[in-house]
């Protein structure tokens, strides 16, 4: 059983879907201590004047160690962010098909306090639309200890997985061996080779929420999730 074990983001990329479409499960690492400037809350949308932020405002003054599903939300966000993707895709292929579907995605979203509740909604509904069928649950359902890496095999082993697939970023941090001697083999993903597709406003980004490829590329967008090598 392949498992992933990784923080929770904003309308994530494409490469975020990928990772956890390999995966048997995903757990939602939202136990780990919430980063300014990350992934988190705020994610990227390509418009005619180039390509932009879309940061959901948290509350971090006074809560510098404060974990990522314990993180409030500051004041309303939603509106302005359906605004702008309104703005930036509404001439893509296949907006009109899915703007009923995101907009109620975001009218939901904006009655939620949490950052995890938000992040969750839209990696579920995103993983449906995708036809991801990767069982995704919260890290509070294998309670874990210990050092960074020793937490993530704790997970593992409670979940049954026997292969653990992890971000090319976590190499920086990531003992390796722990998870061998356990007998959970590590595997690595790369976000290289991924298939262009055809995308509006000057030359193709990849960078950018998987929104981006929903609106452009509708049913065919779960094929531009495989990569060339």
């Amino acid at each position: 059983m392949r498992i992933c074990i990784i923080q929770s983001c904003y309308i994530p990329w494409k490469g975020f879907f990928d990772l956890i479409g390999r995966c048997d499960e995903y757990v939602v690492f939202d136990s780990a201590q919430y980063v300014k400037r990350h992934w988190h809350n705020r994610n990227r949308i390509k418009t005619a004047n180039g390509v932009e932020w879309l940061t959901i405002p948290v509350i971090v003054k006074g809560r510098f160690d404060q974990a990522i599903d314990q993180v409030e939300i500051e004041k309303p966000w939603a509106e302005k962010h359906w605004r702008a993707i309104e703005l930036a895709y509404k001439r893509a292929a296949f907006f009109e098909h899915f703007a009923p579907v995101v907009k109620n995605w975001y009218e939901t979203a904006d009655k939620l306090h949490r950052l995890s509740d938000v992040n969750a909604l839209f990696l579920r509904e995103i993983s449906k639309l995708l036809g991801l069928k990767t069982r995704i649950v919260s890290d509070a359902t294998y309670p874990s200890h210990g050092s960074k890496t020793e937490r993530l095999l704790g997970i593992a082993r409670a979940a049954g997985a026997d292969c653990y697939l992890s971000g090319p970023s976590a190499r920086s941090y990531f003992d390796e061996q722990l998870f061998t001697s356990a007998g959970i083999t590590t595997e690595w993903m790369s976000y290289e080779g991924y298939t262009e597709y055809p995308q509006l406003h000057g030359d193709f980004e990849h960078a950018v929420t998987v929104l981006d490829l929903l609106f452009h590329a509708g049913a065919e967008a779960p094929q531009y999730l495989s990569r060339k090598a």
